[in-house]
């Protein structure tokens, strides 16, 4: 099975790597300067003691000249409207693509852009980072996907990808209530960005603060409205799970997105928060604290690139 990997930064450049050191057909589709850093180090995936090095076949945008049989979309949101198109020649009647992006706007996008037959659920578990010198960093053991079609059907193209992707170095679920999951994940993510953002730092120490505990449990439940509302509500116990989570005391536990802003990088607003308000919206359910993490990310992003203001003395 041809496969190809939409990206190769901290979460496409992980999975990509794990087939291509299996033996998979692996080939990433990228941007000239993510071509240019990856043929100087290779691709390298490093931490929790592991130091490897590979050498993956890469393509630009223009240059995919048939069908792949598989296509992982893994880029972050400013990339993904360019890059449905970029890797639009590798579409043919037999692909399927699976998107490994948060929350559910890349799925609107694939199906409008390539059909519902073509487009699967898709979800990664991962904690990895891309540093400074463009390699992939572990940063702790997880490391999942799970995928389905949408509708739960699990007929043999399903399970032909879920035979290529599993035994390649990482956990591997097939499942017949993707979109359940999507939403599940999506509330999470959600609730520890807002954590992270509105109360300006770890989960340890947001819980450590006179109210911050009580925010994480407001701002869960505020997600957990709008997944019942749309209907995929999250299972109790999974709710108790991520409420444990977002509560622990001394936790260091950052989303990604807090990392980027803290960074001063682009932040997925729209993709993890923006989309999400406008759902509650839709379906009448009041997300204060979630609109007002929205808004917070979206004066970040407007304000990338500006000069900074400097108060005469």
């Amino acid at each position: 099975m041809r496969i190809l990997v939409v990206g190769a930064g901290a979460t496409g450049g992980y999975f990509g790597g794990r087939l291509l050191q299996a033996g998979r057909d692996v080939t990433f589709l990228v941007r000239p300067n993510r071509a240019r850093v990856l043929r100087e180090r290779g691709l390298r995936i490093a931490g929790l003691g592991e130091q490897t090095v590979l050498e993956p076949a890469l393509v630009l945008a223009g240059e995919i000249e048939g069908p792949y049989d598989l296509i992982l979309l893994t880029v972050k949101e400013s990339g993904l409207a360019a890059a449905v198109e970029d890797l639009a020649p590798a579409v043919g009647p037999g692909t399927l693509i699976v998107p490994i992006l948060n929350g559910m706007r890349q799925v609107d996008l694939l199906v409008d852009r390539f059909g519902e037959d073509a487009v699967l659920g898709g979800i990664a578990y991962v904690m990895t980072t891309l540093d400074d010198f463009g390699d992939v960093q572990r940063l702790a053991p997880m490391h999942r996907l799970a995928y389905g079609r949408r509708d739960g059907v699990l007929d043999d193209r399903v399970r032909a990808v879920h035979e290529t992707l599993s035994d390649a170095g990482f956990d591997t679920v097939l499942s017949d209530r993707i979109l359940g999951a999507m939403w599940s994940k999506w509330t999470f993510i959600s609730s520890l960005g807002a954590v992270n953002v509105l109360g300006g730092g770890s989960v340890g120490e947001v819980a450590a603060a006179a109210g911050g505990k009580a925010l994480a449990e407001a701002v869960l439940g505020e997600g957990a409205a709008v997944a019942a509302a749309a209907g995929h509500p999250v299972p109790e116990a999974e709710i108790d799970g991520y409420r444990t989570m977002l509560t622990k005391d001394g936790s260091p536990d950052t989303s990604s997105l807090f990392r980027d802003l803290n960074a001063g990088l682009p932040v997925e607003a729209e993709q993890i928060f923006g989309d999400l308000v406008a759902r509650a919206e839709g379906y009448g359910v009041p997300v204060p604290l979630l609109s007002a993490a929205t808004v917070r990310l979206r004066v970040h992003n407007a304000n990338i690139g500006k000069p900074v203001a400097v108060n005469p003395t």
